[in-house]
């Protein structure tokens, strides 16, 4: 599992002008089961997306597909975790250690 930070790198009104394309892109990767939660981070200086995917250089892929980034207004910081213990309504995500 991984958790991507995004970090805006231009004034929020540029970033207001993607939020729709990258809402749209977030629903399809929500559609394809990638994305299990997203949000703004408080304050407003960035977000979080919670996403499933086999291996790091694919959450990259996606990171680079995300319209923000498309226009330069943020960037990304990718973690990956091991999700040993979850709430109950996730334990279809719940991974074993290596």
């Amino acid at each position: 599992m991984f958790v991507l930070e995004l970090t805006y790198t231009a004034p929020v009104s540029a970033v207001d002008k993607e939020l729709d394309a990258h809402v749209a892109w977030l629903d399809q990767l929500y559609a394809q089961g990638v994305v299990i939660a997203s949000g703004r981070k408080n304050p407003r200086d960035g977000g979080v997306i919670l996403a499933v995917a086999d291996d790091r250089a694919a959450v990259e892929e996606i990171a680079a597909s995300d319209p923000f980034v498309i226009a330069e207004v943020c960037e990304y910081r990718i973690t990956e975790f091991y999700a040993t213990k979850t709430a109950p309504a996730l334990a279809p995500y719940r991974q074993e250690l290596p």
